[in-house]
C-alpha cells in the first residue's frame, strides 16, 4: 500500500512521524508526498494552541472528503489532537478509520491493516504509558540534520499548557538508547543533531536522579560523523553551571541556546506558573553571555496572557529592548480548555493580543536587522543546505540558525560540487532583513 504522511506541529511530533515511517517501511509499505496518489493517509496532529488545533482539524476534514468519495482506503489520525479529542473525532468525523494516541505510534501498521480490513479501531493509551523509542526512523529533513527526542512529557504544569495532559509526565529516554540512535543517524549521513523534548534541561532526573544532559552531550560529541549538536527547549531555571561549561568546552556543541521565557513581568510569570523571576532571567542571560560571549540566544514570548495589563506589557517590551535577544518569536495567548489559565479572570481581547504581538515583533525586527548588519565582514562556519542553480547561489546556515525557524546565508559563487551537510568557511559581506549574504572564504581571500 502507498501511504502519505501529513506531519503537523513541532519537531518532536516530526520525530514520531519519522518513527512511524520507519516502522511501516519495515513492513513493506511505500510512501508518496502526493496525497492524490496515496491509498492511505496518516495525519500526525497538533493541538498546542488554537491555530495548530484548527490546522489539524481542517486537514482531517479535507482528507475525510476524499475518504468519503472512495479515493482513500484508509484515513488514520495520530498525535496530540487524537489523544486529546479521540471521542469527538470518532463522533464528528466518521470517515476516520483509526485514531492513534501519543503513546501508541508503534501500532500504526496494525491501525492501517485493520482499517483496510474494514475494522475501525482506536489506539488510545494513558499518556504516561511506556515510551516508544529505539525504532527504525526514516529521516524526512533532507538527511544532513535530524532531531533527537531525548524525553517525553513535562512536569512543569504551566497554567496555559495542555502538554502534560496529552503527553504525560516527563520521562527520559535512556542514554544508551539515544547514543545508539544518534550513531545510526550519523551513519545515515546526519551531520547536525538537534536535541529536543518538551524540556531538555531536566533530562535524566527521572532515570538517574540527576540532570544528565551534560553527560549525554559528552557521549554524543564522541560520535565521529557528527559535526554540530544543537540544543532546543532549555528552561532558564534548569540551566546549570555544568551545562554551560559543557557547551563552552565541547567544540561540536553549537553556541546556540533556545530558552523560552514566555514573559518578563514577575506578576504574569507567577500567573503562568513559571519558575523564574525577571531578576533570575537577567542573571541567567548575563551568565550565558559572560561565559560564552558568542552565544546566540533564542526565546519565545506569549502576548496577552490573562490579566496582562498595560504596565505588564510595557515591562515586557522594555525587557526585550534591553536584552536584545538574537532570535525571538511571539505567540498570542491561546485559551485552551482544560488548562487553569482558560478559567482565569482578565481574558484579553484578541485585537489587543495581536497588537501587542505586532509591537514586540517590530521591536525584535529592528534588533535582528541591526545584529545582521553587524555581522558584516565576520568569518563564520556554515552548513550547506542546498543550491539555487539558476542563480549560482548556495543556501547555508550558521551555528546561529536552527533549521526552519531562523535565518539563512546566501553564498554567491560559481563553485559547484558542494553537498548538503558540507561545512564551509564563509565571509559575510552583507545582510537582507533576517538573512545574511556571503561568499566562500577561499574566494574572498583571492
Amino acid at each position: 500500500m502507498k501511504v502519505a504522511f501529513v506531519s503537523l506541529g513541532c519537531d518532536k511530533n516530526l520525530v514520531d512521524t519519522e518513527m512511524m515511517l520507519g516502522m511501516l517501511a519495515e513492513k513493506g509499505y511505500t510512501f508518496t508526498d502526493d496525497e492524490e496518489e496515496a491509498e492511505a493517509v496518516v495525519v500526525n496532529t497538533c493541538c498546542f494552541i488554537g491555530d495548530a488545533k484548527e490546522e489539524s482539524i481542517q486537514t482531517i476534514l479535507e482528507l475525510a472528503e476524499r475518504r468519503a468519495a472512495g479515493r482513500l482506503k484508509a484515513l488514520v489520525v495520530a498525535g496530540c489532537l487524537a489523544q486529546r479529542y479521540a471521542k469527538e473525532i470518532r463522533e464528528d468525523i466518521p470517515e476516520v478509520d483509526a485514531i492513534i494516541g501519543t503513546m501508541a505510534i508503534d501500532r500504526v501498521a496494525e491501525a492501517l491493516e485493520s482499517s483496510c480490513a474494514g475494522d475501525r479501531k482506536d489506539y488510545i493509551t494513558d499518556p504516561n504509558a511506556s515510551l516508544v523509542y529505539g525504532k527504525r526512523r526514516s529521516v524526512s529533513t533532507g538527511g544532513h540534520y535530524a532531531y533527537l527526542k531525548i524525553g517525553e512529557g513535562c512536569d512543569k504544569r504551566c497554567t496555559y499548557c495542555i502538554i502534560p495532559k496529552v503527553r504525560g509526565s516527563y520521562r527520559s529516554v535512556p542514554i544508551e538508547a539515544l547514543v545508539e540512535e544518534a550513531e545510526k543517524l550519523s551513519e545515515g549521513g546526519v551531520k547536525e543533531l538537534i536535541l529536543v523534548a518538551q524540556e531538555t534541561t531536566v533530562y535524566g532526573k527521572d532515570l538517574y536522579g540527576r540532570k544528565a544532559l551534560p553527560e549525554l552531550l559528552h557521549r554524543l560529541c564522541r560520535i565521529e560523523g557528527l559535526s554540530w549538536i544543537r540544543i532546543l527547549y532549555c528552561y532558564p531555571e534548569e540551566i546549570t553551571e555544568e551545562l554551560i561549561q559543557t557547551i563552552k568546552e565541547e567544540p561540536k556543541i553549537c553556541h546556540y541556546l533556545d530558552m523560552p521565557i514566555q514573559h518578563a513581568s514577575d506578576r504574569i510569570l507567577r500567573r503562568m506558573g513559571r519558575r523564574t523571576s525577571q531578576k533570575e532571567l537577567r542573571e541567567c542571560i548575563g551568565t550565558l553571555r559572560k561565559e560564552i560571549p558568542d552565544i546566540c540566544l533564542r526565546t519565545t514570548l506569549i502576548s496577552g496572557f490573562p490579566g496582562e495589563d498595560q504596565e505588564d506589557y510595557i515591562e515586557l517590551y522594555r525587557f526585550v529592548n534591553e536584552m536584545e535577544f538574537d532570535r525571538l518569536g511571539v505567540f498570542t495567548y491561546s485559551q485552551e480548555e482544560g488548562t487553569p489559565a482558560a478559567d482565569m479572570e482578565g481574558q484579553i481581547p484578541q485585537e489587543v493580543k495581536e497588537a501587542r504581538r505586532a509591537e514586540l515583533m517590530e521591536l525584535q525586527q529592528a534588533i535582528a536587522f541591526e545584529k545582521a548588519e553587524d555581522a558584516k565582514d565576520s568569518a563564520v562556519t556554515a552548513i550547506i543546505e542546498g543550491r539555487m542553480e539558476e542563480e549560482d547561489v548556495y543556501v547555508a546556515r550558521t551555528y546561529r540558525d536552527a533549521p526552519g525557524v531562523d535565518g539563512l546565508v546566501f553564498l554567491h559563487t560559481s563553485r559547484t560540487g558542494l553537498m548538503s551537510g558540507d561545512l564551509v568557511k564563509v565571509r559575510i559581506t552583507g545582510s537582507h532583513e533576517y538573512d545574511l549574504i556571503g561568499e566562500l572564504e577561499n574566494e574572498s581571500a583571492e
